[in-house]
């Protein structure tokens, strides 16, 4: 009678093993995806990415992208803008390999690494914080999502586009919020 629960708990523990180790396959093997930049998340964006320096885009990296992603999406926007939400950047198809990815500053509006949609300043690409003078610091969310399916649109697409073709195929998300005010 022993040795039958000595081997429950072994089959037991094994198990349990072997699914954590599974789960954290499915994740790229490191837990959930994570953003991060040039600024803390909750901390000051640099001049340079805003209206009031280069305008360009800061660099982001994105670890643990779990192992069936086919793309990886971008939606930056500021929920603080006094017409509600305004979007600052849409890109999908973002080119990666492995678990990990290093998007460079200054992404060109015209790019082969990626698709970029059309923003609310009516631009493609990205367009960095503008706040109205003395509104206030905004908060920048820079959303990243790891999608089960390359996204089948076009550059120049819209935001609201886009979000049709996450809803269902979303496997992680991460997220970086920084501030700017003018």
């Amino acid at each position: 009678m022993k040795a039958y629960w000595i081997f429950l708990t072994i089959a037991a523990v094994a198990i349990m093993v072997g699914y954590a180790y599974l789960s954290g396959r499915e994740k790229g093997g490191g837990g959930p995806m994570v953003v991060s930049s040039v600024f803390k998340n909750g901390g000051e964006i640099p001049r340079e990415f805003t209206c009031d320096g280069a305008n360009v885009s800061p660099q982001l990296v994105v670890k643990n992208i779990p192992d069936k992603t086919k793309s990886i999406v971008i939606i930056v926007d500021d929920p603080d803008a006094p017409v509600g939400t305004f979007t600052h950047w849409v890109a999908w198809n973002v080119k990666f390999e492995g678990n990990m990815l290093s998007i460079p500053k200054a992404i060109p509006r015209k790019t082969s690494i990626m698709n970029q949609g059309m923003n609310d300043f009516g631009r493609v690409g990205y367009d960095g914080p503008c706040p109205p003078r003395g509104h206030g610091k905004h908060h920048y969310h820079f959303k990243v999502f790891a999608t089960d399916r390359e996204i089948p649109l076009k550059d120049g697409a819209s935001r609201r586009d886009l979000e049709k073709y996450l809803k269902g195929h979303v496997l992680d998300k991460a997220e970086i919020v920084g501030l700017y005010g003018r």
